[in-house]
């Protein structure tokens, strides 16, 4: 059993002062500080005496716990909706089908009548070659002609003579078989005189090249006095037709131009929208830019829309998807990816929920997924949050 603390011994009741000492408070004061150290070791050891006394210790006030205040917080009700995001690509506007045309024989260039840009028409003489070694190809065959013609001429009579002979007897079977012979190899020199003229005239006709198509002429490669090559060429013709633009498409969005609805924009003409429909996809990337060349043919478009102006190509996906809008405030990343805290259902705790961004702008961010219908998101002072905190909600005026 713990014996008694001994009371302390009582404090010396001040001295009466004097009626002329009154008037010295330097002294008294003092008096006083030399007995305030002895005064607080009384009252700490009058507490110590009454903790062994009980054996309790001193009560204390208690702290509120930080997790059972409950803070107000903003929040926005999400409301999901339909969302189409266009993929633009731009491209230039081009021909349907675009004509490489050359020369079908070699020769030396004497004249060149278009130039880039110049409208033409089917069979318009667009260049010439020098003529003067057809011309005299032509006339040799024309002469080689006519002396076949000639020699088959003196066959078939000296044929006649022998046959009128050989009925009275005065010649030989050998003989006639003979000049039947004559006959005919003199006939076949003549069809093979008449088929070398025919080339001959041909060739002579290719010195002129025409056109094959209306159309523009979009590009030269040669000039007078250039000597060319058969089948080199010489100007490339946009046929009139079809239009389509040619964009360059990233590999990320193959499936979306395969799918999607795709329309047409011309810088020209702001605000106009033409039906385009993808006819071609090249089957392999650019070694330089990873892309793949992509044509769309455009519907509703003049056959001799200017080419060359540039086209805007909006890809929609086929079907809208739905979509939340939150204030960039709402949104936290903390270096584990994009998340924001939402106000659980029946207790009023924050959980942390990852989502997806689709896009953003300067006030507003699109979340793909990671949100439901009715969602309460926080939207202020998300960095200063915690999960499990319990909160009392406030409507942010800005949702909707």
């Amino acid at each position: 059993m713990t014996d008694p603390v001994p009371a302390p011994d009582p404090v010396p009741a001040p001295e009466t002062l004097p009626a002329s000492e009154t008037r010295q408070p330097t002294r008294l004061g003092t008096r006083a500080r030399r007995f305030l150290p002895l005064a607080l070791i009384l009252l700490a050891g009058a507490g110590a005496a009454g903790w062994a006394l009980t054996g309790k210790p001193p009560e204390k006030t208690a702290a509120a716990s930080p997790d059972s205040i409950t803070r107000p917080v903003q929040v926005q009700v999400i409301r999901l909706q339909a969302f189409a995001q266009p993929k633009l690509l731009v491209g230039t506007l081009r021909a349907r089908i675009e004509t490489d045309q050359g020369f079908r024989v070699t020769g030396k260039i004497a004249a060149r009548k278009v130039q880039v840009g110049d409208r033409i028409t089917a069979g318009t003489v667009v260049a010439s070659l020098d003529d003067t070694d057809f011309r005299l190809n032509r006339e040799s065959a024309e002469a080689e002609l006519t002396a076949a013609r000639s020699a088959a001429r003196q066959a078939e009579l000296e044929l006649e003579r022998i046959l009128d002979l050989r009925s009275k007897g005065w010649s030989t079977e050998q003989a006639s078989d003979r000049q039947r012979t004559a006959r005919d190899e003199a006939i076949g020199r003549v069809r093979r005189a008449e088929r070398q003229v025919e080339l001959t005239t041909n060739a002579q006709s290719y010195a002129d090249l025409r056109a094959e198509s209306d159309g523009v002429v979009i590009s030269v490669a040669a000039e007078v006095g250039q000597v060319v090559a058969a089948g080199q060429t010489i100007i490339r013709i946009a046929r009139d037709g079809d239009r389509e633009a040619l964009v360059a498409l990233p590999e990320q969005e193959l499936g979306l131009a395969r799918q999607g609805r795709a329309e047409a924009e011309l810088w020209s003409e702001p605000g106009k929208r033409y039906p385009a429909t993808l006819r071609e996809l090249a089957p392999s990337a650019d070694a330089g830019t990873r892309t793949f060349a992509a044509r769309f043919t455009l519907g509703g478009i003049a056959a001799d829309a200017p080419l060359g102006m540039t086209t805007t190509i909006n890809l929609v996906p086929p079907e809208a998807s739905r979509v939340a809008r939150i204030p960039l405030s709402a949104v936290l990343n903390e270096g584990q990816g994009t998340e924001v805290f939402v106000v659980e259902a029946g207790t009023g705790q924050l959980v942390r929920r990852k989502v997806d961004i689709l896009a953003f702008d300067g006030r507003l961010a699109t979340i793909r997924s990671g949100l439901a219908e009715g969602d309460q998101v926080v939207t202020m002072g998300v960095h200063t949050l915690r999960a499990g905190q319990k909160v009392r909600t406030l409507t942010d005026a800005r949702q909707g």
